[in-house]
């Protein structure tokens, strides 16, 4: 079955980066598009990027854009978020989460990976 499993988080100053991966498994996943999300403490769960697996395109939150990049590697089933110029207000639990392309919800989830930015 499909399974989602982040890497990458960590703690990290303000204006320094990370790259969190999230290696995908259980099928192909031509058909499907996969997202990076987050929820900070207190907060509600808020997405933040998504990209196409089969043709590669890709959305960010306004939040983001320019500062984070999601890529895909289909050799490696591997979904990554680039994340720049970090600042304490992404501090998150970053989720990993992939959904059919016709769909509107993202239901398969990773576990979660924690990222911290300090000041």
């Amino acid at each position: 079955q499909v399974r989602l499993v982040e890497s990458g988080g960590g703690l990290v100053q303000a204006g320094g980066f990370l790259r969190l991966s999230c290696a995908a498994s259980g099928r192909t996943f031509s058909s499907y598009a996969m997202g990076w999300f987050r929820q900070a403490p207190g907060k509600e769960r808020e997405f933040v990027a998504s990209v196409n697996w089969s043709g590669g395109s890709t959305y960010y939150a306004d939040s983001v854009k320019g500062r984070f990049a999601i890529s895909r590697d289909k050799v490696s089933n591997t979904v990554y978020l680039q994340m720049n110029s970090l600042k304490p207000e992404d501090t998150a639990v970053y989720y990993c989460a992939a959904r059919f392309l016709v769909a509107k919800e993202y239901n398969y989830w990773g576990q979660g990976t924690q990222v911290t930015v300090s000041s």
